[in-house]
């Protein structure tokens, strides 16, 4: 029996979040459902401009990396960039494989094809030793790589990491690491795929050739308080703050070189909102003996922004995005550098109007490579896809993927995430799940049209042949996955076979997890070598279950709740054996198996097409974000059909709600019908709200989750 859960909420909560965020009512009560009730948060559902995204150069690294490139391109050096295999890992690579190309850099790319291992390879630092190479970069790969960096320092080579996976207890040595799982990162924000990671290396390598790169200013303003003077100061380099002080002053009853004042500003260029207002308060408190160099920079800023001219800070702190969202009250200072750095980001895209669309062109890979590689749809990840799917709807789409679309009848049609995700992922993903990644990459990189045509033809046809793989896979593992179950202590299932295709072990290992609702794990063997997938659920954290293996692997990896790794084929007698005792320690949270968190529940007159207003403004839909799930009750069922030729047909339903008749699809429960549910019944039902097109006609519909009789209407 399903349970429906809703949680309470108070008319108090909704009502503060309305005013405060300046939210519907409606859409108040589902994020306080969804427990998104802090500000911080709360931005990244209402706001899509990429000025809330995080600046590259928290990154400790980021400006050692950006010089160790530009160094290269100033010595006519090589590199090699050295990415993965799967979406993240290709698009990865041709992100950064555009900008450094379009550099003038000699670079070059390779990607693991065939049944190579995960990860940067001894056999590629070789052969980049051969041509004369001197720098590599890695991307989405390379923090577990500890000796075959050390090898490539060996041969007088530098390498950059820059990865977004866990990191091992041992890290590189001579290298540069860019990742921000690293606890030492400075980044704000683990949860990146490795996409993004390369974007914020292009996008810190598009700033370092502006004239603001490595500049350190400082930001002045005087406040007054009741009986004295609040000077603050923030001092920045490449827009990041990096220190603060604020001195509050008695006027007239300190000199100024007994404050902190003039070792702190001393060689910095100063600016300030309005200089001559500044300069008598600043009189006031020390004497007018006293000369600053100051930049009005309000001139500046006004040229881009006119509305501002007039204004004071006092006035621009309350006007500030930003601010509203922040756990305190908005302050003249941050006010103050918010602006500048919204100055400094548009006087850059004014000053290279091609700057927008390069950033159009690695948003919509960085948006593939977020859904592809399940990350949270939180925080700037949500910026992310959001922008990538507002590119992709403009018409605007990059070369290769407007091949691929085209092909997969996407293109010219409202594209969402979930689209993204089940159909452009899955086709990409089967190049590299099948040993020829390098076709995802030509499929971006190749210049003439016919290439990318031909190659996104070679992709669809792979991807036919791993379905077909996966299939295969279920048939050869259901029955040892199912007895596996009582060995390893009812929390693991563990299927081993050669005969499984390594391409398809995640989605094995994935599958078998929905089915049983416990960690799992698929094996394959490859000449002597065993390679392995795992996958979680139920907050099981699969770093810190390998990690206790890891005597056995030759490398292992990833997330916490999707894993690889690889073995000698001898040691798998062992690795059975330490499975099983390791596997009586694991523990798991509650299953949420057919158990169902309800976001909100619609009166029938409220059910209207503008409902998929709501359901837009949520996306980009996702891991820790599936799309909106509506409960409504005593709605009529007018209509009934069961459709489809497959074993499980599906039921399709014509519902009455209020003033509206809704087609809805219930997957796979066609036999429902008549033996649940009758035509003319009322029933409570749980659906999500989706878009359907058909012969190029856009409509609305609702699939359903579950379905019951109304209490009212029970026999």
């Amino acid at each position: 029996m399903s349970q429906w859960i809703k949680k309470e909420i108070t008319k108090k909560e909704i009502e503060d979040m309305r005013l405060k965020y300046g939210l519907d009512s409606l859409s108040a009560s589902i994020l306080s459902r969804r427990n998104v009730t802090e500000g911080k948060d709360i931005l990244y559902y209402m706001e899509d401009d990429l000025r809330f995204t995080h600046s590259p150069f928290l990154f400790n690294s980021m400006e050692d990396a950006v010089d160790r490139i530009l160094d290269a391109r100033e010595q006519g050096e090589k590199i090699l960039i050295f990415g993965d295999r799967d979406v993240d890992g290709v698009t990865s690579t041709t992100v950064l494989y555009d900008c450094l190309s379009s550099m003038g850099i000699d670079v070059r790319y390779k990607l693991p094809s065939g049944d190579d291992a995960y990860g940067l390879s001894v056999q590629a630092i070789e052969d980049f030793e051969k041509e004369g190479g001197t720098l590599i970069i890695t991307v989405d790969c390379g923090i577990s790589n500890v000796q075959e960096i050390a090898l490539a320092a060996e041969k007088g080579m530098d390498v950059i990491v820059a990865d977004h996976h866990n990191a091992p207890e041992t890290l590189p040595e001579n290298a540069i690491l860019i990742d921000p799982k690293l606890e030492n990162s400075g980044y704000p924000f683990k949860d990146i795929s490795g996409c993004a990671v390369a974007y914020k290396l292009v996008s810190a390598l598009r700033f370092s050739e502006s004239k603001w790169y490595k500049q350190e200013v400082t930001l002045l303003n005087v406040r007054p308080l009741n009986d004295a003077s609040m000077i603050e100061c923030i001092k920045l380099r490449n827009l990041i703050p990096v220190s603060r002080i604020d001195e509050t002053v008695v006027p007239g009853t300190v000199s100024i070189s007994h404050t902190r004042l003039p070792e702190y500003l001393k060689g910095q260029i100063i600016l300030v909102w309005d200089e001559n207002t500044i300069k008598k308060q600043l009189n006031n408190i020390f004497g007018s003996g006293i000369e600053f160099n100051f930049m009005d920079i309000r001139t500046e800023i006004s040229r881009l922004f006119p509305q501002f001219s007039d204004s004071s800070l006092l006035r621009i702190k309350d006007m500030s995005k930003i601010a509203r969202y922040g756990n305190h009250a908005p302050t003249e200072i941050g006010g103050f550098y918010n602006i500048y750095v919204t100055y400094v980001q548009q006087s850059l895209k004014k000053e290279n109007p091609k700057l927008a669309s390069l950033e159009e062109k690695d948003l919509q890979l960085v948006a593939l490579a977020a859904l592809a590689d399940i990350m949270p749809m939180k925080n700037e990840n949500r910026i992310f896809v959001k922008k990538g799917l507002e590119s992709l709807n403009s018409g605007k789409v990059r070369n290769g993927l407007k091949e691929l679309l085209s092909r997969l009848n996407l293109l010219g049609r409202h594209i969402t995430s979930i689209d993204l995700s089940w159909n452009v992922v899955s086709n990409l993903n089967a190049a590299g799940r099948l040993g020829q990644p390098e076709l995802a990459a030509e499929l971006f990189l190749a210049k003439e049209p016919s290439v990318r045509e031909a190659t996104a033809d070679r992709i669809i046809a792979l991807n036919a042949q791993r379905k077909q793989l996966s299939v295969d896979a279920w048939n050869y593992g259901i029955m040892q996955a199912q007895a596996s179950i009582p060995n390893y202590n009812g929390k693991l299932c563990v299927v081993m076979d050669p005969r499984i295709n390594r391409g398809v072990c995640g989605l094995l290992a994935g599958r078998l997890v929905s089915t049983y609702d416990i960690p799992a794990m698929a094996v394959t063997v490859i000449d002597d070598m065993a390679i392995g997938s795992m996958r979680s659920c139920r907050d099981f954290n699969l770093t810190a279950f390998l990690n206790n293996l890891s005597h056995l692997f030759l490398n292992f990896g990833g997330h916490n709740a999707a894993a690889g790794f690889s073995l000698k084929k001898e040691n798998l007698p062992e690795l059975e054996k330490q499975l099983k005792i390791l596997s009586g320690s694991i523990e798991l949270s509650e299953s949420e198996k057919d158990s169902y968190e309800v976001d909100a529940e619609l009166p029938p007159a409220y059910i209207t097409t503008d409902i998929i207003k709501i359901c837009d403004r949520f996306e980009p839909y996702g891991e820790e974000n599936p799309p909106l799930l509506f409960m409504a009750k005593n709605l009529t069922v007018t209509d009934g059909i069961a459709i489809g030729k497959g074993e499980k047909q599906h039921l399709k339903l014509n519902i009455q709600a209020g003033k509206t008749r809704w087609p809805a699809l219930f997957w796979n429960e066609g036999d429902r019908l008549h033996k649940e549910i009758e035509i003319g019944d009322r029933v409570d039902i749980l659906f999500n709200v989706e878009r359907n097109v058909f012969n190029g006609v856009e409509t609305l519909q609702l699939v359903l989750k579950d379905i019951k009789r109304s209490s009212g209407d029970m026999q």
